[in-house]
């Protein structure tokens, strides 16, 4: 069954006094994970409500893992575009390919963007085709 309102569950769990920090704090991020972020005030006041502001650099910090912790417009811009694999033959078990795929591939052919991908979106002047970079 699907959680209506997720914070009227995790505020119970938050506030009891037994569970550890690390526990609260990982009830935090599966609000976050399932929510798809949340608002700077919300997390402001979770952390604050929750007595864990020593601990917040452990939410704080999966932004740099790409997790939409703060939502916003400007971090669902950078959404990596999928590719279309309906077409493509797959096992009855593996209908789902990972973004990673869809990475490397983009990679090999020379589309990444160089914005996203500084590094890795151009190959050298001198690179034919032949082989690894």
């Amino acid at each position: 069954e699907k959680v209506k309102d997720s914070m009227r569950v995790l505020l119970p769990v938050l506030l009891n006094k037994s569970h550890d920090s690390y526990d609260k704090i990982r009830a935090i991020l599966l609000y976050i994970f399932s929510t798809n972020g949340t608002t700077q005030e919300n997390l402001d006041k979770l952390i604050q409500n929750v007595h864990i502001e020593s601990d917040s650099d452990m939410i704080r910090n999966w932004k740099y893992l790409d997790v939409p912790v703060i939502s916003s417009f400007v971090a669902q811009q950078h959404k990596y575009i999928r590719r279309d694999r309906s077409k493509e033959e797959t096992f009855q078990l593996s209908r789902w390919t990972p973004v990673i795929k869809d990475v490397m591939e983009d990679a090999i052919e020379n589309k990444l963007d160089s914005k996203d991908w500084p590094y890795c979106s151009r190959c050298p002047p001198t690179w034919n085709g032949s082989g690894a970079v």
